[in-house]
């Protein structure tokens, strides 16, 4: 089996038609294909191309196993005895199908070179995350003129408060007024312009990315397909029905690991009751790294399995310049 960035594993058996038995092994799931090893002989007995999927299907065999079966062209693999359970893997599987399918780009690529090496894979994975760093460059510029003209309204403002209560004055007590006592009986009710608002960028504006995740609680038999949003000021967890899971405010981050370039964890630490942490999955989570990496500068952490794709985005930054990296500087800083 040639190098490639493996995003899961999984113990099951597969049915060999030919054979009428079950052969024990382990699934394997890539960012293109899904194969089959033996586990005694060692043999690829099932290799294909996600992108050459029609169908995934939770089934039962004729011997009322519970299997899991991909149409694949005009061949039917069928897997079943899946650890830690079916479930899982259907939600794993059919994530990255469907993002396949929705990625021309991808299955073209995978057209072209179906025996991708891990260094072709890794470029791939730059060319998005560096066109969604420059995205968020954008996004980030754009909030922070937002910001300046927000600023520059409350000067204007300040400067014409300023002039109103000099009047305000001169009306209360003019010098050609003969008697002592004030003018007017009460004061002005001046009412000044209205400050522009600051938009919340809590659980709906100010979104800088948004992409479908595979979720995990607690037991990596508890998975559920749902969504992360990635805003200035936090993170946002919603299910598959854009029901909030969980909000992360930016400072109550105390930890975010890069388990693989598709996978991530968060966390947030108590004192005297259970953390609460959640682990995603994303065949699109390549192009949220590197957002992550600017808000989070001094909490995240890359594990063994995804120090390959660190390195090769940071070489590759040095080859095409700083520019777009500076631009979230302001970010980096706030992260304290």
């Amino acid at each position: 089996m040639n190098e490639v960035i493996r995003i899961h594993t999984w113990p099951c058996s597969y049915y060999i038609n030919s054979e009428k038995r079950w052969i024990s092994g382990k699934l394997c799931l890539t960012p293109i294909s899904v194969r089959f090893t033996a586990d005694k002989s060692g043999e690829v007995l099932a290799d294909f191309h996600l992108s050459g999927i029609s169908e995934i299907k939770k089934e039962s065999s004729n011997f009322i196993f519970s299997s899991l079966t991909v149409l694949e062209k005009s061949t039917k693999h069928w897997f079943s005895s899946l650890q830690p359970n079916r479930n899982v893997v259907f939600n794993i599987l059919e994530h990255f199908w469907r993002e396949q399918l929705l990625s021309s780009e991808g299955a073209a690529a995978g057209a072209i070179c179906p025996q991708t090496s891990k260094g072709q894979e890794l470029t791939g994975l730059l060319a998005g995350s560096q066109k969604r760093l420059e995205d968020t460059a954008k996004v980030l510029e754009h909030q922070g003129e937002q910001f300046d003209n927000i600023m520059k309204g409350l000067d204007k403002i300040e400067s014409e408060m300023d002039v109103a209560d000099r009047l305000l004055s001169e009306l209360e007590s003019p010098a050609w007024w003969p008697f002592g006592s004030k003018l007017l009986k009460g004061p002005l009710n001046i009412k000044p312009k209205e400050i522009p608002a600051v938009s919340d960028s809590g659980n709906k504006d100010g979104v800088i990315l948004r992409i479908p995740v595979i979720i995990t609680e607690r037991t990596d038999s508890n998975v559920k397909p749902g969504k992360l949003a990635l805003l200035a000021s936090g993170l946002e967890i919603s299910d598959s029905n854009s029901q909030l899971l969980h909000w992360f405010d930016k400072k109550d981050v105390d930890d975010v690991k890069v388990h693989t370039p598709y996978e991530i964890s968060i966390r947030q630490r108590f004192i005297g009751k259970p953390d609460i942490s959640y682990r995603l999955l994303s065949a699109k989570m390549p192009e949220a790294i590197p957002i992550l990496e600017m808000q989070f500068s001094k909490k995240i952490q890359f594990m063994e399995d995804a120090l390959a794709f660190a390195g090769a985005r940071k070489t590759h930054q040095e080859d095409v310049g700083a520019s777009i990296w500076q631009a979230g500087k302001g970010q980096k800083e706030d992260d304290h």
